[in-house]
C-alpha cells in the first residue's frame, strides 16, 4: 500500500493479549461467508479491509504537529510554560518535556554527547542512571514525580553523583517537599520552565534578536530528536510564522 513509515517496532505479536482480539474478528468474519466466494472476489474484499487499516496507520502519521506560539511581549518561561501546557492538553507532555529537556542540553553543551532515548523507554532495563548524565550530575525529567524516581535519586547519590528533578511548575512545590523528605536536601529540584528558559536567555545574552534564534534552534534539535527515536511524528513542534525568518 506505499505506506513505509514504521507504526510500531514490534507489531502486534509480543501482546498476549492479541488471540482475544482476533476471536471475535474471526467470528464477525463468518457472517460474510467469504469462503464461498471466488478466490479473487475474496481477496479483493480482503485486500479492502488491510486498505482500511492503512488509512488508519496514515491517520496516526498525519496527526497535527503540536503548535508553538510566539509573542514578543511575553517572557521566555511563559512561551515555554504555554508550549508544555499544549502538550499536556494532548496527551503528550511527558514525551515533550524530556525531549526538550534533551534539547535545551544539546544546545547549551554542543560539545558533548547528549543521549537521546524515546520517553517510553524504561530506565533500568537499559541501564540508564536517569533521562539524561552530564559529567557527574544525573538529570530526570518527569510529569509526575512519585516515590520510584525519588528512591533512584537515593540510587543515584549513594552512586556518587549528584542529581537534578525537573518537573512542570504546577509540581514543583510537591517536589520540593517529597526531595526533602527523601532526600534531605541532596538532590536540585527545578521547573521545567525555569530549566529551559533560563538558559535560553543566557545563551542569548538578554537580547531580543537573538533568542528569537536561540527558541528557533531549540525546535529544530528538539524535532531532530524526536524524528529519530519516536513513531510518533505529531510529537513535532511546528514553528510560527513570525519565527520563520530566524530558522537558518
Amino acid at each position: 500500500f506505499n505506506e513505509t513509515r514504521p507504526f510500531a517496532k514490534e507489531g502486534g505479536r509480543t501482546n498476549r493479549g492479541g488471540q482475544g482480539d482476533t476471536r471475535p474478528l474471526f467470528k464477525s468474519l463468518e457472517y460474510l461467508k467469504l469462503e464461498l466466494l471466488p478466490l479473487e472476489e475474496r481477496n479483493n474484499i480482503l485486500t479492502s479491509f488491510q486498505a482500511y487499516l492503512v488509512e488508519r496507520v496514515r491517520d496516526f502519521h498525519n496527526r497535527q504537529k503540536l503548535k508553538l506560539v510566539f509573542d514578543p511581549k511575553l517572557s521566555t518561561w511563559q512561551i515555554i510554560h504555554n508550549l508544555f501546557e499544549t502538550s499536556n492538553s494532548e496527551g503528550k507532555a511527558g514525551y515533550v518535556s524530556q525531549h526538550l529537556v534533551g534539547a535545551k542540553l544539546q544546545l547549551r553543551f554542543p560539545h558533548l554527547e547528549v543521549s537521546n532515548e524515546s520517553a517510553s523507554t524504561a530506565d533500568r532495563p537499559t541501564n540508564r542512571p536517569g533521562d539524561f548524565t552530564i559529567g557527574n550530575t544525573v538529570i530526570h525529567v518527569t510529569v509526575s514525580p512519585m516515590e520510584g524516581v525519588y528512591k533512584k535519586c537515593q540510587e543515584n547519590i549513594k552512586e556518587g553523583l549528584k542529581v537534578y528533578l525537573i518537573v512542570p511548575d504546577g509540581k514543583l512545590a510537591a517536589a520540593r517537599q517529597l526531595a526533602e523528605q527523601y532526600c534531605n536536601g541532596q538532590i536540585a529540584v527545578e521547573s521545567l520552565e525555569s530549566f529551559i528558559s533560563q538558559n535560553i536567555e543566557e545563551i542569548s545574552a538578554f537580547t531580543a534578536d537573538k533568542l528569537k534564534h536561540s527558541l528557533v534552534n531549540l525546535i529544530k534539535i528538539y524535532n531532530e530528536r524526536v524524528n529519530s527515536v519516536e513513531v510518533d511524528k505529531s510529537l513535532m513542534i511546528e514553528l510560527p510564522s513570525n519565527l520563520i525568518k530566524y530558522n537558518d
